[in-house]
């Protein structure tokens, strides 16, 4: 079947590694842009939505590892709704996940203010991801 991922156990484990890595690379990229982007003179837009693109781009990547039989257009399905769930959830309120919000790693995860703009910025990012997944699939065949 064209477009899905090969059945052999060794290339799943080289395609769930490979998006690994690059998982991890996304994440030290968005925790620099985080960290460093406003001292470097970074204008407030890249950073907020640089950050959302790039968590986007994780967040497929992670898909991937998890379940890399599936084709890069179902693994983005998969990350467009978690994102979408992850900003809905932003609306909604109990002290517990406030508190949480409040943290360094529940801002990074979760966010803390609702914005449809995210969700246009996911896109791109999971589209990001693709991207970046087939030119990966393409440079191991090639």
């Amino acid at each position: 079947m064209h477009g899905t991922q090969p059945d052999k156990p060794v290339a799943l484990l080289r395609t769930s590694l490979t998006r690994a890595a690059l998982a991890l690379a996304v994440i030290v990229c968005g925790l620099s842009l985080r960290w460093y982007g406003f001292p470097l003179g970074l204008p407030a837009f890249v950073v907020k939505y640089g950050g959302s693109l790039l968590w986007a781009t994780m967040v497929f990547l992670l898909v991937g590892v998890l379940l890399p039989r599936l084709t890069p257009t179902q693994i983005a399905a998969i990350a467009a709704m978690i994102a979408v769930v992850v900003e809905f959830s932003r609306l909604v309120h109990a002290p517990w996940l406030d508190t949480f919000r409040l943290t360094t790693a529940g801002a990074l995860l979760l966010g803390r203010i609702f914005s449809l703009w995210n969700l246009v910025v996911y896109a791109v990012g999971i589209e990001f991801g693709v991207w970046i997944d087939r030119l990966v699939q393409l440079r191991r065949v090639g």
